[in-house]
């Protein structure tokens, strides 16, 4: 993400989305009652010479629209900002429906009437991302290839195996080259792609067996691998354990699904404890901020995008008042498995500075 321009006074900021990711940004960014303009087009009809009926023309102009909706396709990677235009050239007539489709490369300015905290540092956060990272899950029973995205990570490939018993030595030792050549072959053919980090992680010796299988047949790859950690499970089950772990943090301490993970992790941790540090629910965490008691406020990308309109407006006053008393706000994609978590607690919680303790009876 470019920001190409940035006045707060006025209240707009111009912004290049370089990557998908960027435009997941964007997603959690634009608000209904935003403006957003940017180059687009859009059919106009015009009467002709021969008093015909009137035929359509597509023509590409500078239009803003005033958001009623965003829409977000990962896997298409397209951006849709639908609205009423509020600015156009004058062969096309503001007050009407029109959708802005945001792609790649392209500027587009995002005006508010009040740009929150959270929200300026989402899009400074994403001009500084760097690379994804390509994580390698590996065990005796399969393997899985994921690449790390800002909302979470997506499998690039996974397979089951079944290796021979330790009791078939020869047999083991055979398929266990055949097998390792298989995930090398796989992840050479991704990374070559895009040259990106590689992690490592596994479980037991057949990780150190496949790093070691690395080093001695691609010194390329092997020189890009910046980390190699253990877990329990193999595959996309080892994937998600490293990230509810926190062994990535280090290594991907850019991404927000560390980040959010991290956050929701401690907000089970409290709640096990019962050593009431968390609230959670729409009226418990607006006593905590009117307490000044948040230390961090977390809430679900959809709540924030899907409520309605009072809902939100009520959820944006409970974060403006935190941010006022120096709480951070954690915005959680439901993308992946803390998102998932943090729904089913409401949508909304609050890792509190001291303990309120909820009321039994309600």
């Amino acid at each position: 993400m470019k920001i190409t321009e940035k006045n707060l006074h006025q209240g707009f900021i111009k912004v290049v989305p370089d990557t998908p990711d960027d435009l997941w940004h964007l997603y959690n960014v634009i608000y209904k009652g935003d403006e957003v303009y940017a180059y687009t087009s859009r059919a106009i009809k015009s009467d002709t010479e021969t008093s015909r009926p009137k035929s359509a023309e597509r023509v590409s102009a500078f239009m803003g629209v005033k958001v009623e909706s965003v829409g977000w396709d990962k896997f298409l990677g397209k951006l849709r900002v639908h609205g009423l235009i509020c600015h156009a050239p004058d062969i096309i007539p503001t007050g009407a429906h029109h959708t802005i489709s945001i792609a790649l490369n392209q500027q587009l300015t995002i005006v508010k009437k009040e740009w929150a905290k959270h929200l300026l540092d989402r899009l400074i956060k994403a001009s500084e991302t760097e690379k994804p990272l390509l994580i390698v899950s590996i065990d005796d029973e399969g393997f899985a290839i994921a690449e790390t995205k800002q909302y979470g990570y997506e499998t690039r490939v996974e397979q089951r195996m079944r290796l021979p018993g330790k009791n078939e030595a020869d047999k083991r030792v055979e398929a266990t080259k055949a097998y390792f050549r298989l995930v090398l072959n796989s992840l050479n053919k991704l990374w070559m792609q895009t040259h990106n980090p590689i992690i490592i992680i596994g479980v037991g010796y057949i990780k150190n067996d496949f790093v070691n299988y690395v080093s001695d047949e691609s010194k390329e790859l092997s020189r890009a691998v910046v980390d190699i950690k253990s877990v329990n499970n193999g595959g996309t089950a080892g994937i998600d354990e490293s990230l509810r772990s926190g062994i990535l943090l280090k290594a991907a301490n850019q991404l927000r699904i560390v980040e959010e993970t991290q956050a929701m992790e401690e907000v089970m941790k409290r709640l096990g404890k019962g050593e009431g540090t968390v609230t959670y629910g729409l009226e418990p965490v607006e006593n905590a901020a009117n307490m000044g008691a948040i230390e961090k406020l977390i809430v679900a990308d959809v709540t924030l995008r899907e409520a309605e309109e009072t809902l939100r407006l009520k959820l944006e006053e409970i974060m403006r008042s935190a941010e006022h008393r120096q709480a951070s706000i954690t915005v959680v994609s439901t993308e992946h498995e803390a998102g998932e978590k943090l729904l089913s607690l409401g949508g909304v919680v609050a890792l509190l500075r001291f303990a309120i303790y909820r009321d039994s009876s309600s």
